[in-house]
Parts: structure tokens; C-alpha cells; sequence
């Protein structure tokens, strides 16, 4: 079946290896998919995440901030190759730049971050060292919008996995990553469906209610209650 509006346009923006950007490449693979990935934007020659978009067949650019006197200037840049490239949603995937006020407010919902953690909690760093310090039982990653202060905005999904017994920092991020992999190309989703709206600080789903087919939500228990 054809679809009954062009796909939405998305800027992805990363620094390092890009492994969520090649979920989100493999999603906008399927014509169904509502979002195309339209342009990669690179900060650091020679990522990783580059090859990945070169090898799929995606523009890409490389902006690398040391070539600009301050972060102003960069975002400006940025801001520039973007609207250039006609994107409609700016996707951050593993972006290791602080946004300017200024970036982040023009693209105001219309750019989503993905973040290793249940976010309001660790965010920043070392999320999953503080994780295990602080002896939570689960972990996680969330999709959000962006705002300014670093990693807030209204939550659009969120993924948990438990943390075991025998964890590692290494090991929690390796299970938290399959997780982001899976959440991050369904949010994107979301949003390019137009299912996606912001009330009030919160990002609410249109058409998901969060409850299982039978009933009532199901509820993650760890450890289990036959431990």
C-alpha cells in the first residue's frame, strides 16, 4: 500500500561508533517506516558512525567542532547543514556536544535524545557504575526531547532490564544497549507518526494505553517472586 504522506526527514547527529544509528538506518530501511534517515552530521573525523551512514548510502557531513572559535558558532553551523538538508526531527545519537540554548530552543520538539539510564535517574555519566553503586535492581534507557539542562525533557519510551546479580558496569551497558536499540527506531516511530504530543512538560502517546490486551499492565519484579 502506498503511503499517504512522504516519510519525515531526520538528522541524525553522533560522534562515536553510531551503533544507534545503525538501528535507526536498518528501521528507515523498510519503506513502511514512517521517518527517513536524511543526513548525518559527524563532530569527529573518522567515527565510526560516518562509515556506517556512507556504507547505507546516506549524505553525510563532517563538522568538526575544533575548526570553530566557540560552541555558538558550531551549533550555527550545525543549524545550517540541517535546514540545508530540509530536516524535519533531529535525532542525537551518542553526540558528545553540549547544545547552545539557542540550538536547543529552535529545534524545540523536534529533537529527541536517546540517554542509558531510567531517566530522571543518573543522568549524565557513568550511568551504569552508578547504577550498580546505588544498587538499583533495574536499569534502562529512555527517549526524550531535549531541553537544555542535560538530559531532561518529556519522556517519549523507556526500556528496563534487571540488573543481576553478578553485573558489571560493562556488562549492564551491553544488556541496556540491546535495549536501546530496540526503543530508540520504535520512538522515532512514534514521533513521525504525529502520535506524539507535549503537554505540559509531558510527552503524551495518542492511541497507547500503556495496558496490556487481558487487563491490567504487567509488572517487572526483580528479583522474582520464585527467587
Amino acid at each position: 500500500m502506498a503511503r499517504l504522506k512522504p516519510r519525515l526527514k531526520v538528522g541524525v547527529l553522533a560522534s562515536g561508533r553510531g551503533s544507534n544509528l545503525a538501528a535507526l538506518i536498518e528501521a528507515a530501511a523498510d519503506p513502511a517506516y514512517p521517518a527517513e534517515i536524511a543526513l548525518v552530521v559527524v563532530n569527529v573525523k573518522g567515527a565510526p558512525a560516518l562509515q556506517r551512514a556512507e556504507a547505507a548510502g546516506i549524505p553525510t557531513k563532517l563538522i568538526e567542532h575544533r575548526a570553530f572559535p566557540d560552541r555558538k558558532a558550531f551549533d550555527a553551523a550545525l543549524d545550517a547543514a540541517l535546514r540545508e538538508a530540509g530536516i524535519e526531527l533531529v535525532c542525537l545519537a551518542g553526540f558528545m556536544r553540549l547544545l547552545t540554548p539557542g540550538f536547543v530552543e529552535a529545534w524545540r520538539d523536534r529533537m529527541i535524545n536517546i540517554h542509558p539510564s531510567l531517566l530522571p535517574a543518573f543522568p549524565g555519566l557513568d550511568t551504569h557504575a552508578r547504577a550498580l553503586a546505588a544498587g538499583a535492581k533495574f536499569a534502562g534507557c529512555t527517549v526524550h526531547f531535549v531541553r537544555h539542562e542535560t538530559d531532561t525533557g518529556p519522556i517519549i519510551a523507556q526500556a528496563a532490564v534487571p540488573v543481576l546479580a553478578q553485573d558489571t558496569p560493562d556488562s549492564l551497558a551491553a544488556r541496556v544497549l540491546e535495549a536501546e536499540h530496540r526503543i530508540y527506531p520504535l520512538a522515532l516511530k512514534l514521533v513521525a507518526e504525529g502520535r506524539v504530543r507535549v503537554v505540559e512538560e509531558r510527552a503524551e502517546i495518542l492511541g497507547a494505553s500503556g495496558v496490556a490486551a487481558r487487563g491490567a499492565a504487567p509488572v517487572l519484579l526483580n528479583p522474582p517472586e520464585e527467587a
